[in-house]
């Protein structure tokens, strides 16, 4: 089987213009929709900011932080989708072993509790991609660094038991990303919850089987959720 990043170069080529991921926050109201063009530029953009300027090597740990924080916002699942394309391990709690964290716009005391060869990127999560108003010393404000990458990244494919994705419960290689669980609706409604249940959900599993996904973050009342079904076209809803 292909491997995540192939799957997504396919899905361009064969769908790039339909939705691939639609993400809702209930807490501000915003919709964001990406095709599948859009979210390989993103992630061929992120993928150069972690080889080209962050000098990642495969294998090398990146802690989604962002992705604990905000697990259904698109910025956090392009994250997800940019590690395993350049071969870097997506880790959640485990900020201690990592070269780079990312976490959202509340940086705190994060940089301070960080060895300094460690990289703070910070998400400013505006839905439409602009870049943080203040970025706190020593952190990168990663929408704006981000944006003079090129829109398509060249590398070398990685190997399918090459690391991809190391938590509390579970490490996963590249191939184990794919494997398992049945084929899903073709469209389906992802109440975003712990990391790799989202990620998974929204983006794995749809490329995997041609689907597409509406993340929701915040609970959704009975009739909201049913005109967000209706508005979307969506197949399922998952718990």
């Amino acid at each position: 089987m292909p491997l995540i990043a192939e799957l997504l170069a396919r899905r361009v080529r064969t769908d790039g213009p339909a939705p691939l991921v639609t993400c809702y926050d209930l807490a501000d109201g915003s919709r964001v929709e990406l095709s599948a063009t859009t979210t390989a530029n993103w992630v061929a953009k992120t993928s150069g900011f972690l080889t080209d300027e962050l000098l990642l090597e495969p294998g090398a740990a990146v802690e989604l932080q962002v992705a604990v924080e905000h697990p259904g916002h698109w910025m956090a699942l392009v994250w997800a989708l940019a590690c395993w394309q350049t071969g870097a391990v997506a880790t959640v709690g485990r900020p201690g072993d990592a070269q780079v964290v990312v976490t959202g716009p509340d940086v705190g005391d994060l940089r301070s509790r960080l060895g300094a060869d460690v990289e703070v990127v910070a998400c400013s999560l505006h839905p439409l991609g602009l870049g943080l108003a203040s970025p706190p010393p020593g952190v990168v404000d990663f929408a704006t660094e981000v944006r003079g990458q090129p829109d398509v990244w060249v590398g070398a494919p990685v190997a399918p038991d090459a690391p991809a994705w190391h938590d509390g419960e579970r490490s996963l290689s590249q191939q184990d990303l794919l494997d398992g669980g049945p084929s899903v609706a073709r469209r389906v409604v992802v109440p975003a919850s712990e990391p790799w249940a989202t990620v998974r959900e929204a983006l794995v599993v749809p490329l995997r089987d041609g689907g597409s996904s509406v993340v929701v973050s915040g609970a959704a009342d009975g009739p909201r959720l049913a005109r967000m079904v209706d508005d979307e076209r969506v197949d399922a809803v998952l718990p």
